[in-house]
């Protein structure tokens, strides 16, 4: 099969295209014939070695979307034939994959795979973000950073839904601030000046939540701009920073500051992750949510993708198209 492996860190001209074995299914796993794929930032993170650990040779995404080619003797949730997405092991970049059966979600039929590859990682993040994490109220001010991009467009759908009194969104560049406004966002500023921003529009009283995959100086800025009782919801470092606050700056205050991984949901609690592909699934499905695809590549142009997400210039989901 193709697939695109990486057997050293670095740019973007270390994913290789190339033909490796196509792999057969333990008693437990599902082999899936992959449609569609993404590129998550962490990717680019896993890539150039600051996230993930070497063990090489190695495939990277997190996420995919096609049909059941085979599963083993002890699987009985889905059957060949079956479209699914998934959280495979072992990586996405490529034309098979093998997901355990906890990690293994059916789509509906109305729903393509083109649109069901953009849900698994922003849908379900989004999703125990707003839904799990945040607990919006009607009176609440909301900030969304990242807000062009996958997670971030999706977060502002939900927060929508949720009947969030103001939606604020930040970009790197306003000309991505058409992207959050379609989606519901009533403000959008640049990272350059947000708190400021803020600080004008509320009278010094600030957000109530904010939703943060920045870290560094932003979450730093951040922690500036919410409010007494406010929730700062934390699940990223994109910007690679590390962020300082005080603790005598959360307990007086009635702050909160908390933390999620869907990684570490996925390996340590995939059972809760069943319920949560059914709700975003529906919400999907009934068109009250619209996963932003921004770009699709074909998987042999993984790289260009690559370097467009780092660019910083792309807005929505990134998809790769793996096979028919």
């Amino acid at each position: 099969m193709k697939a695109v492996v990486m057997n050293e860190f670095g740019g973007s001209d270390v994913l290789q295209f190339k033909e490796i074995p196509k792999p057969e299914p333990q008693p437990d796993e599902i082999l899936i014939k992959v449609i569609y794929t993404s590129v998550n930032y962490a990717d680019i993170k896993n890539r150039n070695g600051s996230k993930a650990k070497a063990n090489f040779p190695m495939i990277l995404g997190l996420d995919a979307a096609g049909a059941v080619e085979k599963v083993g003797a002890s699987v009985e949730s889905v059957k060949p034939g079956d479209r699914v997405i998934c959280f495979p092991k072992g990586g996405a970049y490529a034309e098979y994959v093998l997901a355990s059966e906890l990690l293994t979600f059916k789509i509906p039929d109305e729903l393509d795979f083109k649109m069901a590859a953009a849900c698994p990682t922003v849908g379900f993040l989004s999703y125990k973000l707003t839904h799990d994490l945040a607990q919006i109220t009607p009176d609440d001010t909301v900030l969304v950073h990242s807000s062009a991009g996958g997670v971030g467009s999706t977060i502002i759908q939900m927060v929508k839904l949720l009947g969030a009194k103001r939606i604020i969104g930040t970009v790197s560049s306003l000309e991505k601030s058409s992207v959050p406004l379609e989606l519901g966002a009533d403000d959008v500023y640049t990272y350059t000046d947000f708190d400021e921003k803020i600080k004008e529009t509320t009278d010094g009283k600030g957000v109530d939540i904010i939703f943060d995959s920045q870290a560094g100086e932003i979450t730093e800025r951040s922690m500036k701009v919410l409010s007494h009782f406010g929730r700062l919801v934390h699940f990223g470092n994109s910007s690679g920073g590390i962020g300082n606050f005080n603790t005598k700056d959360v307990h007086a205050s009635c702050r909160s500051v908390l933390g999620f991984s869907l990684g570490t949901t996925r390996k340590e609690r995939p059972e809760t992750l069943e319920a949560v592909s059914q709700n975003v699934l529906e919400l999907i499905r009934s068109g009250k949510l619209e996963i932003k695809v921004g770009a699709v590549f074909p998987l042999e142009k993984i790289a260009e993708a690559h370097d467009f997400i780092s660019s910083r210039k792309s807005t929505g989901k990134i998809l790769i198209h793996v096979s028919d």
